[in-house]
């Protein structure tokens, strides 16, 4: 593969990165602030005794949504950086990290939307799956990143 080529598609991965990474961003300081109104009005449904465990899954909803944007920013700069051509495996770790971009803070969301009594809902089995795809994201690039010595 030509020079020009791979570096086209390096760069067309790292900015699809880049651009997920501002827009949820933007999504979760978004929620942050959200909450934050909610807790400055004192707002019953999300202060009260019953909502400790909503206030609780979407504050980690929030907290993770905003940590894994950054995230996406780590990995478009590592993928810039190692200049490699873009394989199966880099596409695969692209797409399992956007899929635990979505799940893991998606499922603490719903969770905390849903509640039946005290318990979270049946959103919160998307953040088993969110997880699993951020370990394995994370390993694939890691060990990319060592292979490429």
């Amino acid at each position: 593969m030509s020079d020009d080529k791979r570096s086209v598609e390096i760069k067309a991965l790292c900015l699809y990165h880049l651009q997920f990474a501002w827009w949820s961003l933007l999504c979760f300081v978004v929620l942050g602030i959200t909450l934050e109104v909610l807790h400055a009005r004192k707002t019953p449904w999300y202060l009260g005794q019953p909502s400790e465990t909503r206030r609780l899954l979407w504050t980690l909803a929030h907290a993770h949504g905003a940590l894994l944007s950054l995230v996406h920013v780590g990995f478009a700069f590592t993928y810039f950086v190692l200049q490699r051509e873009v394989t199966r495996r880099q596409r695969l770790a692209s797409a399992l990290l956007i899929a635990a971009s979505v799940l893991l803070p998606g499922g603490f969301f719903l969770g905390g939307t849903f509640l039946y009594e005290a318990d979270p809902g049946l959103g919160i089995w998307l953040v088993p799956l969110g997880a699993i795809s951020l370990v394995a994201a994370v390993f694939m690039t890691a060990t990319d990143v060592v292979l490429s010595k």
